[in-house]
């Protein structure tokens, strides 16, 4: 895919699967023990109150969950359908359309940040200057927990959700290659965990501050 088609191709799949996507993934977190402990952590990390941004927030349960743990959590997304469903399920919530690759916030505005399952769409080439938006939008000190399937491999989604098509590429990545990503990013990686649960045959988390 081009720089711009798999942009696109995300958008109409996400636009496609978004109402089942809701609803087949809505008590997901009451499986995931873990994922849980990570995001608690994460929120006990996020000083003074600032808001919290969940980028690639789908339907945004993550988004409520972190709302419910006390963060003034807002989520955006590059699919409108998605938008349009989480503002449905979580009214009293702060939902945006927009892109990881061209975030549309200011500069050192969030206090804290989330990608959860959302960079596994980005390609390599473009991980990068994702990563640099974060570090730009994140207060410095401010917390990032990534979210990710592990793996060497990338694979064509053809449907998925309720088995709607799909025209997405899935990029399964190894914790170590993340955390040099970050690195570079001007990240400090704080602590890693790879598991396996109901959200991935094998995931991690890898919760990362950023560097003044």
């Amino acid at each position: 895919m081009t720089a711009d088609s798999w942009l696109a191709e995300t958008r109409t799949s996400y636009d496609t699967v978004a109402a089942d996507y809701a609803e087949l993934l809505r008590t997901l977190l009451d499986q995931t023990p873990h994922e849980r402990e990570y995001l608690a952590a994460f929120a006990g990390l996020v000083r003074d109150g600032g808001p919290v941004a969940d980028v690639g927030c789908g339907s945004g349960r993550i988004t409520a969950h972190l709302h419910s743990l006390g963060l003034d959590a807002f989520g955006v997304d590059l699919s409108p359908g998605m938008v349009e469903v989480a503002r449905r399920d979580h009214p009293g919530l702060r939902f945006e359309v927009g892109s990881m690759t061209e975030l549309d916030l200011p500069d050192a505005s969030v206090a804290g940040l989330v990608a959860w399952y959302s960079l596994i769409h980005v390609p390599d080439d473009q991980v990068g200057p994702v990563l640099a938006h974060f570090r730009r939008v994140l207060r410095p000190g401010g917390p990032l927990l990534l979210g990710f399937h592990v793996g060497d491999q990338t694979q064509h989604k053809t449907q998925g959700y309720g088995g709607h098509p799909m025209n997405v590429y899935v990029h399964r990545r190894q914790p170590a290659r993340v955390a040099a990503w970050l690195d570079d990013a001007g990240f400090t990686v704080g602590s890693q965990l790879t598991l396996t649960s109901a959200e991935s045959t094998l995931g991690a988390m890898l919760l990362a501050h950023r560097r003044p």
